[in-house]
């Protein structure tokens, strides 16, 4: 089965992104959760991203930099809404991708050193008016990417795939497993 580096979002290594992971693994898949906040979770977006802030975004990214040394290059980076940094950070600068899957989140291209690399599938997810995950950069990115696929869900929730979350949606978050257990499973 497939390798996966995943990063959790803003809010820390919360029961409902451990969960998710677990719904990976169940499937047979090798996921690998490392924390970028050091034990720390967080109740609310907000403070979340406070802590994400006094980090540093661009320590946030030498974490999950430094957490994929250990491992092969042959994996799929994917991140949760502020993970979604470090895991396109790697998708893009980092030789043997497998693939990308950003969830709740996207930055632009260009945030990173040089074009999205040829032949590394990427597939995005966030609801359709989530102001968190600027969907719209989301669009772009995939015009931008030769095959990626984005999908957007109906609301407004930003971490509806963490059951522990206040925007969890069970329809859309199930819809999205199954989506991005078909996409592992063609890049495995």
């Amino acid at each position: 089965m497939t390798e996966i580096l995943l990063f959790h979002h803003c809010q820390g290594q919360t029961p409902g992104f451990l969960e998710f992971a677990e719904q990976w693994r169940a499937a047979g898949h090798t996921v690998h959760t490392p924390d970028l906040y050091d034990g720390a979770t967080f109740p609310t977006l907000d403070e979340g991203v406070a802590h994400a802030e006094s980090i540093g975004f661009d320590e946030i990214v030498r974490r999950g930099t430094t957490a994929a040394e250990a491992l092969p290059a042959r994996v799929v980076h994917a991140g949760l809404s502020l993970g979604a940094l470090p895991a396109q950070s790697l998708a893009q600068t980092r030789p043997g991708a497998l693939g990308a899957l950003l969830l709740h989140g996207v930055v632009p291209i260009a945030n990173f050193d040089g074009p999205w690399p040829p032949g590394v599938p990427l597939q995005m997810h966030a609801m359709a008016d989530d102001d968190w995950a600027d969907v719209p950069v989301m669009a772009q990115v995939a015009r931008e990417v030769e095959g990626a696929e984005l999908f957007r869900y109906p609301g407004a929730g930003h971490l509806f795939t963490d059951s522990s979350s206040v925007d969890h949606d069970e329809q859309a978050a199930g819809l999205l497993m199954r989506r991005t257990l078909e996409f592992l499973d063609r890049v495995g």
